[in-house]
């Protein structure tokens, strides 16, 4: 119970990694406020997971890519969890689909960029004001910052990259409030993402160049994020950490 009396927002923490982190969190003490978009049946199975093992929770609809919904967000969190927030994880965003340069509308990249990487911006922004010191971000990069991304991932690969600078920054700034920020970069992980984005041949590839021969876990990034929500961690800040099996060093 690393988190016991903790409140912690998880933006897209419905399904597939965001639950799995909203899960994790709860089991260790913190009340969950879990942000969903698109699916509310996903997050309302989300938070009855959370309830079935004793935990607090309450979901809270809104599209992190407008100022408007992130205040509520947070205004929602305040209210039915008290004044302060103590973690914040940034999951929500996504590769949405592969787009070439030539063939790449404007909108898209704006979309790609707002959804990955400006969401992070204005959910940060509505949260900190209400974090004491002690309190810690985790914002979701990818190995895709590193090595630039598959074919057509080119803007998520730098929206993703823009979301490791950032995070650099933010604890810069944040740290003499005594609150952390880190990230996470994640190589192939087990999730509908890979179900919808990569085929199996291309899955089985990365595996058999993975040290360790397989694919990640939702549980596995999620137990890193608890790590990096709990005072486990107090002296990392500044981080861009990878998850990745040894597919790539930094």
């Amino acid at each position: 119970m690393r988190l016991k009396n903790k409140v912690a927002v998880v933006t897209g923490g419905a399904r597939d990694i965001g639950r799995a982190i909203s899960c994790q969190l709860a089991r260790e003490g913190a009340k969950v406020v879990i942000n969903y978009f698109d699916d509310e049946a996903k997050a309302q199975e989300t938070a009855d997971l959370i309830k079935a093992e004793g935990g607090q929770s309450i979901i809270v609809y809104g599209d992190m890519t407008k100022a408007d919904d992130a205040n509520n967000l947070v205004a929602k969190a305040r209210e039915a969890f008290g004044e302060e927030i103590h973690i914040l994880a940034n999951v929500a965003g996504g590769l949405v689909g592969r787009k070439k340069l030539v063939e790449m509308e404007e909108s898209f990249f704006d979309f790609l960029v707002d959804l990955n990487f400006k969401s992070v911006f204005l959910v940060s922004k509505a949260v900190v004001p209400f974090m004491p010191e002690g309190s810690s971000i985790i914002n979701f990069s990818s190995l895709a910052a590193r090595d630039g991304g598959g074919p057509g991932a080119s803007v998520y690969a730098a929206a993703k990259g823009a979301v490791m600078t950032y995070t650099r920054s933010l604890a810069k700034e944040l740290g003499p409030q005594g609150i952390r920020v880190n990230a996470l970069a994640p190589g192939v992980i087990s999730t509908t993402f890979h179900d919808v984005h990569s085929t199996p041949q291309v899955r089985q590839n990365i595996c058999n160049a993975t040290a360790l021969r397989r694919e990640g876990s939702a549980q596995e990034v999620a137990d890193l994020v608890a790590y990096l929500a709990s005072s486990d961690s107090s002296f990392i800040s500044g981080n861009n950490i990878d998850i990745n099996g040894g597919l790539a060093f930094s």
